[in-house]
């Protein structure tokens, strides 16, 4: 006859325990923060989509609160400062390589002057000269509409700006005003609403894209199912046998 097998029974070790608990409270504050996460970023993605779709609103002469503007549409006037334009470089449009047009709106004395980047839109790699796009230099006064970007920072694996180089990475208006020589800039641009008349023309402005990734609720589940491989491993791991019975 084959012997019974030995029951077993939960004897978990001092240095499992010690090694264990801690771990698991760790991934289960993890995955509420997330959690947490995931609340705030719901609230801002509502507010977001409010904002995109509000009616413009003049830029206001004077930008205390840049972040309240942020995604807003907004009208702003003034003459554009053409020879003092600034090439960013853009994603790549329909396969095509380019920049976007930064180009400096020198706003009246009225709307208490001082200067904003207007991002007029996708320029290929041809029509970096802007001797070769004079319909670019836009003379006299002129009333943008569009929408309102701060800067952002830089991602741990892309270029920053480099001081004198032709072109720009990514928006950064004190320096740009430094380079340019921009008294008064304010610190953000304004990217021109495209015109569908002009489909996909040069300086048709910017087709809105605001990227805000939403992965809480995938890394708030990880991380309780971590804790829960973890709890169970555990357990298994610390049953013993209870050996023969006296």
């Amino acid at each position: 006859m084959t012997a019974a097998a030995e029951p077993r029974r939960f004897r978990p070790s001092l240095w499992a325990t010690l090694i264990t608990v801690p771990a698991v409270l760790v991934m289960l504050g993890l995955g509420t923060w997330q959690m947490q996460r995931l609340e705030w970023k719901e609230d801002l993605v509502r507010r977001v989509e409010e904002r995109l779709h509000a009616a413009p609103i003049p830029l206001p002469s004077v930008i205390a609160d840049p972040e309240a503007l942020e995604f807003r549409p907004v009208t702003v006037t003034g003459r554009f400062l053409t020879d003092k334009e600034l090439l960013l470089v853009a994603r790549p449009r329909q396969g095509q390589a380019g920049y976007e047009l930064l180009t400096p709106l020198q706003r009246p004395a009225a709307d208490g002057g001082g200067v904003v980047l207007v991002n007029r839109g996708f320029l290929p790699m041809d029509k970096r000269d802007a001797a070769s796009r004079p319909e670019s230099r836009v003379e006299g006064p002129v009333t943008v509409t569009g929408l309102v970007r701060l800067p952002q920072p830089a991602g741990w694996l892309q270029p920053g700006n480099r001081p004198g180089a032709e072109s720009w990475m990514r928006l950064d208006p004190p320096a740009m005003a430094a380079v340019a020589r921009l008294e008064n800039l304010a610190p953000l641009a304004v990217e021109m609403t495209p015109d569908p008349a002009r489909g996909n023309a040069p300086l048709n402005g910017i087709q809105p894209l605001v990227e805000l990734p939403n992965n809480h609720r995938q890394y708030a589940f990880t991380w309780y199912s971590l804790a829960a491989t973890l709890v169970v491993v555990y357990v298994l791991s610390q049953r013993r046998r209870t050996g023969p019975a006296s």
